[in-house]
């Protein structure tokens, strides 16, 4: 069973550290910030070391440098995983984002490997990799975001005595790629101009689409809809079998689990009604729902309608 451990003592450096990181995530993170807030002391400084670490990588992944520079930045950032895995960094080190992941990661049991499968992912990134199926995809998706679930459920720990507790971390893993196909529908534009294409190339052929999406409107001829209304459908069958991690959390991580899931599927929810919209800007959430989402989290109903949901089916 993943755990939680006591906090060891956080001295001023590590203090320091761990505000860089929640100023990283309050200042970049547009829906995660919204969940961590939910979560006691210790589960949100971890959280948000994990934050900085990732937006790290993606920043490299994303920016203007030379593919061989960015891919020297990401073994970079991998060595000083690796000085964190080993326990080589003190409170005296320079990297406020390796200091707080070292700390939290002698509180809590973070699968740290996660974060290589991350920045492997970014490597196909930064490669120009396409995927032609579902099935590769997902392979994508997993290194990208089902790894985050899993270090997430690391911090999270379970509840004793929770049913299939076991399979944690396969239904955190699950609700990643959730999250990110979510993503992936949201930004299709916005990917095509920066010359990524993510959705599989079977899907775009299947629904006319594989001239790619560079403008305010589909391609000439293309289903875009059907494409579209057939990646929800996957999403929302992701979601569904994720959201079974929910009652095995304890109520402040279920809560953050289900707003970060929650402002998702709400965005999942617009795409569907108006799947044109991603072609003319970012679908996202006002401020004041993405805060009632929290709040429906923070109450328990998202993991009461699951665990309902679960004894009728066992029923």
């Amino acid at each position: 069973m993943i755990r939680t451990v006591e906090s060891p003592h956080a001295s001023a450096p590590v203090l320091a550290a761990y505000s860089y990181c929640e100023a990283v995530t309050g200042q970049q993170a547009r829906n995660f910030a919204y969940g961590i807030r939910l979560l006691p002391t210790s589960k949100r400084r971890a959280m948000s070391a994990l934050y900085a670490f990732s937006r790290r990588v993606d920043d490299i992944g994303d920016g203007a440098l030379e593919t061989g520079v960015k891919a020297a930045r990401l073994e970079e950032t991998r060595a000083m995983l690796t000085r964190v895995r080993e326990g080589s960094v003190d409170e005296d080190d320079t990297d406020p984002v390796a200091v707080a992941l070292a700390h939290a990661a002698e509180t809590f049991p973070i699968p740290l490997g996660g974060l290589d499968e991350l920045i492997d992912g970014v490597l196909m990134d930064v490669r120009g990799e396409t995927y032609e199926t579902w099935d590769d995809l997902k392979v994508y998706c997993r290194c990208v975001a089902g790894a985050i679930g899993r270090l997430s459920l690391g911090v999270f720990g379970t509840e004793p005595g929770a049913r299939a507790v076991e399979r944690a971390p396969e239904y955190a893993d699950t609700l990643g790629l959730a999250l990110q196909l979510t993503n992936i529908l949201r930004d299709v534009r916005e990917d095509a101009e920066g010359g990524r294409v993510y959705l599989p190339a079977d899907d775009l052929a299947k629904f006319g689409c594989s001239a790619g999406f560079k403008g305010s409107k589909p391609p000439e001829g293309a289903d875009f809809a059907g494409l579209v209304h057939f990646e929800v459908r996957r999403a929302r069958a992701l979601f569904a079998e994720g959201y079974r991690l929910l009652p095995m959390l304890d109520r402040r991580s279920g809560a953050c689990v289900a707003a970060m899931a929650g402002i998702y599927r709400r965005l999942l929810d617009r795409i569907e009604r108006d799947p044109e919209a991603v072609l003319r800007g970012r679908v996202s959430l006002p401020g004041r729902e993405k805060a009632y989402v929290a709040v429906r989290g923070l109450s328990g109903l998202d993991t009461r309608h699951v665990t309902r949901r679960a004894v009728r089916r066992r029923a």
